[in-house]
């Protein structure tokens, strides 16, 4: 799960804007904390239910006073949990989110041949450097579709949720009194009158998708091929 936390907030009046603390968001000391409680209770949780099987010289933490003295020290030490600003600022987070919440699982692009095989499609190998980072992989159909419905929501859930200043009950109001307090101009720019009088430059598109209404890109144009026609045949004369 993916979030989005502003640096701040409106006050209760809505005459101001409080701006947060340096370094709000990721305390490393709460977060390292927290992460070690919730990892040591999932673990504690797999062993309750007989998840986690040991061999060997570990066989004796089968049993739960035994696992449960193993872990005894580790809630005790200190875990380092790792985080930092982005490098390239908040646009590359926003970016990057907007891959997983604006596109499907596999682009129509990746997929190579749909055959008796299965479906064979491209996919990228982040451990490996240079042209090899580049592969393709056959699943069978059955397969396939699997890891592709893992990516489609249960009924009830959505894909994006806004809470705060962007809930959908008064986001244009917040984020109008936000930018008006951070003196930011507002993210459409009402033209004067001179400029709304002047013509429309812009072309509109010539094919607009009958759904979403948005316009379509032609990648190719394919040349219709001339049909093939039999010889003419020549009657006799009677």
């Amino acid at each position: 799960m993916h979030g989005i936390v502003p640096g701040g907030g409106l006050s209760l009046d809505g005459e101001r804007w409080v701006s947060c603390k340096p370094g709000f968001f990721l305390s490393v000391r709460v977060l390292s904390r927290l992460f070690r409680r919730r990892f040591l209770e999932a673990l504690t949780q797999a062993h309750s239910v007989g998840q986690l099987q040991f061999f060997d010289e570990y066989a004796s933490l089968d049993d739960p006073a035994a696992f449960a003295d193993w872990l005894a020290p580790l809630k005790k030490c200190e875990w380092v949990v790792y985080a930092k600003r982005p490098f390239a600022g908040p646009e590359a987070v926003l970016a990057y989110l907007s891959r997983y919440t604006h596109r499907v699982a596999i682009a129509n692009l990746r997929l190579i041949a749909l055959d008796e095989r299965g479906v064979t499609f491209r996919w990228k190998d982040y451990r490996a450097k240079g042209k090899t980072r580049h592969k393709t992989m056959t699943l069978t159909t059955d397969e396939f579709m699997r890891r592709f419905l893992l990516h489609v929501l249960p009924s009830g859930f959505h894909r994006i949720r806004h809470y705060g200043l962007i809930a959908n009950t008064g986001r244009r109001d917040h984020l109008a009194r936000v930018r008006e307090l951070l003196h930011v101009a507002p993210a459409h720019v009402e033209l004067n009158s001179t400029e709304a009088d002047a013509p429309e430059k812009t072309a509109q598109p010539t094919f607009v998708c009958p759904d979403c209404g948005a316009a379509m890109i032609i990648i190719g144009i394919l040349a219709r091929k001339p049909h093939i026609r039999a010889p003419s045949q020549q009657r006799g004369s009677s």
